[in-house]
């Protein structure tokens, strides 16, 4: 119970609550009005960078949400022009995560990572379908346990300023595990071949624990 109140935050979180924090208190002396809002957007900050425990199903069958939000499109596309993948056809799964939401993402498979490649651009709302290719991104190529890719895609958003990375090439990794989180709204993508998708469009999604795609 005291875990679902006061939740583990992520390390990128400490140093914006001393920020929120002191301002806050530099407000409070200003106005205790000041102070009041000052208050609830510490506590905002606090939630925003929670990191809670996750359980996935370690089913390689499935592939599992890479990120808390909410499902913007489920459907086919050519691959990432980036990852020199632009003549082959994925199924693509976009969830778009909101002020509210846990930000912190998670591989949908196990596997290894075979490439990271990160791609600077605008900061157009990431609910918008031209985020994919023109918002600051950053692509992970996982090859799963049957040796098949599955690209992962941390899209930064209107607010998002920063994608920050918790692994490298080659990491060798679990279903489930962390790889990253992106600052304040975004969105993920994500592209893969031989499994059906199981979710739709406005369907709220869990990292690690939610079953995007069936083989």
């Amino acid at each position: 119970m005291i875990d679902k109140v006061f939740p583990k935050i992520h390390k990128e979180g400490y140093k914006f609550l001393v920020i929120f924090g002191f301002v806050t208190l530099v407000l409070y002396f200003m106005s205790s009005f000041l102070g009041l809002i000052g208050l609830v957007l510490t506590i905002w900050v606090y939630y925003f960078f929670r990191d809670p425990d996750r359980v996935s199903i370690n089913d390689e069958n499935y592939l599992v949400s890479p990120a808390d939000g909410l499902v913007l499109n489920v459907g086919e596309s050519d691959g990432p022009k980036e990852l020199n993948l632009e003549n082959k056809k994925f199924k693509k799964i976009s969830i778009f995560m909101n002020v509210f939401d846990c930000h912190v993402n998670r591989t949908p498979c196990s596997g290894k990572i075979t490439e990271i490649l990160y791609k600077p651009g605008k900061f157009f709302n990431a609910s918008l379908d031209k985020a994919s290719e023109e918002n600051e991104r950053n692509y992970y190529k996982i090859s799963n346990l049957n040796g098949e890719d599955i690209i992962v895609v941390q899209i930064a958003g209107l607010i998002a300023r920063r994608i920050v990375t918790e692994v490298d090439e080659n990491s060798e990794l679990k279903q489930g595990d962390r790889i990253g989180m992106i600052r304040f709204g975004s969105r993920v993508d994500i592209y893969f071949d031989n499994y059906n998708p199981l979710v739709k469009m406005d369907q709220k999604t869990i990292a690690g624990e939610t079953l995007l795609a069936k083989k």
